[in-house]
């Protein structure tokens, strides 16, 4: 059996008396797209935080494409294959969206090859994205849904393994929200990474991934595919009620 893209063994983050990521145990494969949800306060950025080397976890294991990086820095992850995105987008206001993935490119991602075209340079990720014609524009200009677009580019020109996306869609149109899912799916189906995403737009993202992930109050309460979590009694009383039925 191929190694996991991602392992995490029984991880917990405390805050002093606050247990935030309560005894978390995931495991992610090439090519996976998993979903994660959960109410306000579940845990799930705090789990982010920690699986990209942001945060040490207080107890656990991590483990990255068989490599033990338990309590290492994000720029370690980040040269192991993990990449991210933020609830707000950090790009850098005033550089075009050219510089931006150059930037990605340069800093994390020069040491590694990847086997897609996607990845070689600014211009071709930049056009994956749809964004070829902004490449000149300061990225402060952009729209709210192009600087999370330009985010993700940035993040892919790392060269990643495993992408982990935290709330694309905020902000956003249903139109826009159902474009970046599009996207999302496009990015695992075409480039082969492994993605884990969050997102409250709960309806779109069980449409579009194949394993969905929940967190209640720091544990994790339900792990499978979009129609049983769906169904999950544990899932509809923490946070889902009728809301997912139709997805079903």
């Amino acid at each position: 059996m191929a190694e996991p893209v991602l392992r995490a063994e029984e991880v917990s983050v405390h805050f002093g008396g606050l247990v935030a990521v309560d005894c978390v145990s995931l495991e992610v494969g090439s090519r996976e797209l998993v979903g994660m949800i959960g109410p306000n306060g579940a845990g799930k950025t705090t789990l982010f935080h920690t699986l990209s080397g942001v945060l040490a976890p207080t107890s656990g294991r991590l483990v990255v494409a068989g490599e033990n990086l338990t309590g290492r820095g994000a720029h370690i992850y980040a040269r192991s294959g993990v990449a991210r995105t933020f609830q707000t987008p950090r790009v850098f206001a005033a550089m075009s969206a050219e510089e931006n993935v150059r930037f990605g490119l340069e800093f994390a991602g020069r040491s590694r090859t990847h086997a897609h075209d996607a990845f070689d340079n600014a211009a071709s990720i930049l056009g994956f994205l749809g964004l070829a014609d902004s490449a000149g524009i300061p990225a402060g200009e952009l729209t709210p849904a192009k600087q999370r677009l330009l985010e993700i580019g940035m993040a892919l020109g790392a060269r990643p393994k495993l992408l982990l996306l935290d709330e694309v869609a905020a902000g956003l149109t249903e139109g826009e929200v159902e474009l970046a899912a599009a996207l999302i799916r496009r990015v695992r189906d075409e480039l082969g990474l492994a993605v884990i995403w969050i997102e409250h737009a709960v309806r779109v993202l069980m449409k579009s991934v194949e394993r969905v992930v929940v967190l209640h109050q720091g544990r994790m309460i339900a792990d499978g595919a979009p129609q049983d979590v769906a169904r999950d009694p544990a899932v509809v009383e923490a946070y889902l009620g009728g809301e997912a039925g139709g997805e079903a």
